[in-house]
């Protein structure tokens, strides 16, 4: 009787991840943030909503470009300016959500 719940347990634990999997970039942000420490989520977004859409292809496994409900983000390189972001209902000529220089200067 006791296997039986833990079986049952762990089986709604499994679905449960999956579904968090499906649903949210949760676990793949997860694994960016753990196998690479440069890797962060930027501020004005969260682990939750926050998606890389495109993704450095060196040695390192950073985020070049990504997106949340709300806005679009560029990594910079930049020290004091880390990352650029841009809102998702900009009015940019020619925009580009994949090329920083189609953005508009704030």
């Amino acid at each position: 009787m006791k296997l039986r719940l833990i079986h049952g347990w762990m089986l709604l634990l499994m679905v449960a991840v999956l579904m968090l999997g499906a649903l949210t970039p949760v676990l793949s942000n997860s694994l960016l943030l753990l196998m690479d420490r440069a890797n962060f989520i930027p501020a004005e977004s969260s682990i939750w909503t926050f998606e890389p859409t495109r993704i450095n292809q060196g040695a390192a496994s950073y985020w070049l470009y990504g997106e949340d409900r709300h806005y679009y983000f560029y990594f910079s390189y930049a020290e004091d300016q880390p990352y650029r972001l841009i809102a998702k209902n900009n009015s940019c000529p020619g925009f580009d959500r994949h090329d920083v220089g189609t953005w508009c200067i704030p």
